[in-house]
Parts: C-alpha cells; sequence; structure tokens
C-alpha cells in the first residue's frame, strides 16, 4: 500500500483508521462483566452436578458391597469409562482456555495471576478480555491466517467433541449389548434405551446453523468464535464443558438406575437465558432460549416455571422456551429478569431462583468521507469511501442523489456530479439490511474555471520569436486535485501593429488556425495582441464558459 504524499489525503487516511479502532473498542465494560458473570454461572453449574455424580456413585458403590446385587457390578467400569472421558474431555478445554489467557496476557507459556489476570470491578479478569484477534487466530484462522472449514483450534475442539460425544455413546451401547441378559434388557429394550441416550444428550455439535444463516460464516469454529472477545469466547467453552457434565450426569443416573440405586437428586435450579446475542444495535431483535439450569432429565414441562421481566413463558416438551424482544430505547446496558420455579417430581417440594441477564444496545456507525475534497465536481470521478461498524460490508448499500451517479460496492465507490442543484447540496444515504445507517450531505459543483495561458504565460512582453512559435492558448486548472482537461473553445484576436490599423480575427478552438495564424505570423517588435472572449468547455459542461481577455506586448 502506498503512503499518498499530499498532506491531506494522509490526514483523511489517518482518521479514518482512528474511526475504525474505535468502532471495534464500541464494547461496554458491563458487557464485559456479563460474559465474566455467565463464564462463573457455567462454572458453579457444573461444580454443583458434580457433586450430585460423586454421590450417585457412592451410592452405587455402597449398594454392590451386598452380594445380592453382585451381578451389576458389571456397571461399575462403564461408569468409570464415561468419567475418565469426561475428565479428559475437560482437561483439553482447561488447556485450550488458559492458552487463550496466557497468549491474549503476558505471552509467557504459563497462566498466572500476576502477568495475565488484572482486578476489573473488584474481581480478577483476565488481561486480553477484550481481545479478539488471539481468540480469531488461535481457534479460527489456519496456520496460513485463511478462515475454512476444518483449520484452526476450534475445528479440532469440535472434532473433540464429536469423538467424546460417540465414545460416550459407544459404552453406554456396549455395557447393554455385552450384558443386557445380566440387566435384564431385551433387545428392543436395548436399542430404545440406546437411541434415547443419544437423541437426547446435550453434549452435540450443531452443525446445521452456521451453514443456513445468513452470516456469511464459513466454519462451526468461525460462526462460534470469529472475532469474539476473549470474554465471551470463555462462557462458551465453559456451555459446552457445562453440556457434558449434564450429559455425564445422565449416563450415570441411567447406569445407577438399572441396579436400583440412588438416582440424583434435585438441588439447584436456575434460569439459563441464552441468547443469540449480547450486543445488539437499535432496532434488531435478540433472540433468546430460557430453560432450567440442571443435571436432570426427568423434569416434565408441567413442573416447570419460566418467566421473564414477569412474562409466562410456555414451555416445550425438551424444557426450554423462546424468548424474543426487539431493542428499543436509549443505548447502554439493559438488564432482563428472569424466573424460575421447578417442583421435584420425587418429593413435591417446589425450589425458585431469580436470575438476570444483562445485553447491551448500541447503534451503528457509518462514516462516509470524499477522499479528495468534501465536495462532489461535475464531469471527473470523485472517489468515495463508506465505513459501517457492526455491518458486514456485501450488506451496505449506498444510493445517490439525483443530482450525482455513483458505482461501487462494499466500502470503495466512485462518484460523478451530473448536474448544479438549487441548494448546492445532493445527499449519499447508507442503508444495510432494510434500515437506514446514515444520511450524508454534500455539495455538487461545477469544476473551477481554468486560467487561460500562452507558452505557459497570462500575458505580458514576450520575444517576438516565442510568441511567433506559439501554437494557441490553452485552459490550464490551477490547484486542481482532479484528473481535468479543459479545452479551449474559441476566441476573438485583436492584433494592432506599432504603425497600422487593427485587424481582427475569430478563431474556433485552442489551436491557431486561418486568419488568427496568419496574424500571429506578422508579429513584429511594438506589436500589440488581444486576445478577448475566451470561451472553454470542462467535463460536466452544457456550454462553454467564460475566461476573460489576455494581453501580450512583443519585444
Amino acid at each position: 500500500m502506498s503512503i499518498p504524499k499530499e498532506p491531506r489525503q494522509l490526514m483523511i487516511n489517518i482518521m479514518y483508521l482512528v474511526l475504525m479502532a474505535l468502532l471495534a473498542l464500541n464494547v461496554s465494560a458491563e458487557v464485559m462483566d456479563a460474559f465474566q458473570t455467565l463464564d462463573q454461572g457455567n462454572k458453579n453449574s457444573i461444580a454443583t452436578v458434580d457433586e450430585q455424580i460423586e454421590e450417585t456413585v457412592a451410592s452405587l458403590n455402597d449398594l454392590l458391597k451386598d452380594e445380592s446385587k453382585a451381578k451389576y457390578r458389571v456397571l461399575q467400569p462403564a461408569i468409570e469409562d464415561i468419567r475418565r472421558e469426561v475428565a479428559s474431555f475437560n482437561t483439553y478445554v482447561g488447556d485450550l482456555r488458559d492458552t487463550l489467557i496466557d497468549v491474549s496476557g503476558n505471552n509467557d507459556g504459563e497462566v498466572t495471576t500476576e502477568g495475565d489476570y488484572i482486578e476489573s470491578h473488584g474481581v480478577l479478569a483476565p488481561k486480553g478480555k477484550k481481545n479478539k484477534d488471539v481468540t480469531t487466530r488461535l481457534l479460527v484462522q489456519g496456520p496460513d491466517g485463511q478462515i475454512r472449514e476444518g483449520v484452526g483450534a476450534g475445528e479440532e475442539l469440535k472434532q473433540r467433541i464429536i469423538e467424546t460425544r460417540q465414545r460416550l455413546i459407544d459404552i453406554y451401547s456396549n455395557l447393554l449389548n455385552e450384558h443386557g441378559e445380566t440387566l435384564q434388557l431385551n433387545e428392543a429394550q436395548r436399542q430404545a434405551r440406546i437411541a434415547s441416550v443419544a437423541e437426547n444428550m446435550p453434549f452435540s455439535i450443531d452443525d446445521d446453523t452456521w451453514r443456513t444463516s445468513n452470516n456469511k460464516k464459513v466454519s462451526w469454529a468461525d460462526h462460534k468464535f470469529g472475532h469474539m472477545p476473549l470474554a465471551a469466547v470463555l462462557p462458551l467453552m465453559s456451555q459446552i464443558q457445562s453440556d457434558l457434565k449434564v450429559s455425564e450426569a445422565n449416563l450415570v443416573n441411567d447406569i445407577v438406575q438399572m441396579a436400583g440405586g440412588k438416582q440424583i437428586v434435585f438441588d439447584k435450579f436456575f434460569p439459563v437465558f441464552q441468547a443469540d446475542k449480547s450486543y445488539v444495535i437499535g432496532g434488531e431483535r435478540l433472540n433468546a432460549k430460557v430453560s432450567v439450569g440442571s443435571y436432570s432429565s426427568s423434569l416434565q414441562p408441567e413442573n416447570i416455571t419460566l418467566r421473564v421481566n414477569g412474562q409466562n413463558l410456555p414451555i416445550k416438551a425438551d424444557g426450554t422456551a423462546d424468548f424474543s424482544l426487539v431493542a428499543s430505547g436509549a443505548p447502554g446496558p439493559k438488564t432482563i429478569r428472569t424466573y424460575v420455579a421447578v417442583k421435584n417430581p420425587l418429593t413435591g417440594e417446589v425450589v425458585e431462583q431469580d436470575g438476570e441477564f444483562t445485553y447491551e444496545i448500541g447503534t451503528r456507525s457509518v462514516a462516509v468521507s470524499a477522499d479528495k475534497m468534501n465536495v462532489f465536481y461535475m464531469g471527473v470521478d470523485n472517489p468515495l469511501t463508506v465505513a459501517a461498524a457492526g455491518v458486514a460490508s456485501n450488506d451496505v448499500r449506498v444510493s445517490f442523489g439525483d443530482a450525482i451517479t455513483g458505482t461501487g460496492s462494499g466500502n470503495s465507490y466512485v462518484v460523478r456530479g451530473v448536474r448544479p442543484t438549487g441548494n448546492g447540496t445532493t445527499n449519499v444515504t447508507v442503508t444495510a439490511n432494510g434500515q437506514t445507517l446514515g444520511t450524508f450531505p454534500f455539495r455538487v459543483k461545477p469544476i473551477p474555471d481554468p486560467v487561460p495561458t500562452m507558452g505557459g504565460e497570462q500575458g505580458g512582453d514576450i520575444a517576438n520569436s516565442t510568441f511567433r512559435a506559439q501554437r494557441g492558448l490553452f485552459a490550464e486548472l490551477k490547484n486542481f486535485d482532479f484528473d481535468a482537461r479543459c479545452e479551449i473553445a474559441g476566441f476573438q484576436m485583436l492584433y494592432v501593429p506599432a504603425r497600422e490599423d487593427a485587424l481582427v480575427a475569430s478563431n474556433p478552438g485552442g489551436a491557431f488556425a486561418g486568419q488568427a495564424a496568419a496574424l500571429v505570423g506578422r508579429a513584429k517588435p511594438g506589436d500589440n495582441y488581444l486576445f478577448k472572449n475566451i470561451k472553454a468547455k470542462c467535463p460536466g459542461d452544457s456550454a462553454p464558459r467564460d475566461l476573460g481577455t489576455m494581453s501580450f506586448t512583443i519585444r
């Protein structure tokens, strides 16, 4: 990329870069803190479920001490294999989280409180919580810096999820297929249980949404993590771990029930508000799935009450509810109040819990700048740059007033003035996805008057030999940044010899011709030449313009 030498253009380029940097940083500290709260909530949920799994496994071990239950000891290796797979995956995700925190922190190869965390609002937060470059580079891009399906640590994470999920299903399937008779399960019952486990396991990959959406994402990792700040990526990863922990609990619970052991008891319930975004533009729709945060699959819709901002939501068969709102009001953080009440079908006890979800309403920022002058000149190409934050360049649409024409796409356009307007201005309007992002007025003007010259001079004394060597008049555009050329349309020449009567000749065009050329050839010291009614036509002109007169004296 070449660096412009003209100071004004250099200044415009720098301002454009600063604008884009400011737009990229337009995420409030409150939103970053909300991400951290969500991450911690996922960790707390994982810890709660893990405690219940330990209790359930302990109850099975106690039950199997009874020799009459000895045949059910075939369940223990399967549970151990399941827990080993879960632990292995959690170690992998933990290492990946540590790598992201370290590389976006002090990048010294290890995660430490001193170098990789900072205190934010009284709690420790990753130092690089706003960093989008590291998450995109490590999780989404390949070694060549390109984004495509199958490359990056995010795609490796996707593959680990698929493989771990399949191994869990295989462990469960092998248990039932190898010990079906011991567990008193016929073939149909075994296959039904295996199909149910596979269908209801929350630990899975949604490989359809990103392929069918209109967000132009090229991979699951790009859809999940592309250009996301670290603070947003961490809760996404802990949610994956939470889904795995719920899946582990469901499998362990199902296996323990085969031996008549203790079921996982209901302990804590909390509302989970899964929004499709946490930063919305005014007028955009926020869509969310609201559900109960728990580890048990035995919850029935009739035992669940969910409310958002006081509104009761209909519960679907999978225990979730859908919620949607249109972002409105002044820009800034907004809070959604959530409530859940769950009736324990085993004990009849009702547990209630309140929660909240914080999102931020923002405004799209758009800048339109003429690259050379803050004006559109008629008859020449005027380069125009459009910068819209938070909008894909392919979605940007630019329309022009009837005084100008324009071509281009994305960020770069070329505009040409076609006629002046009554008030001297016209509008450039930027839209995206049906919304108007801004309307910008620009002046529309003819090209400035050129200066008539002959031999580079505008008049005065001139040597006889120099004068007679000239081929005509020229119209020069001085101090004009555009590539434009004006042409002399014609003039009148008044020849005043030193001791003779004056002669007049009309000349079409700028080059001396006919009588005018003959009079130039008669020049001698003391003669005077007056060029008047000099006309020129510039690009965009509908008629020639008057450039005045020039006078030369031959010496």
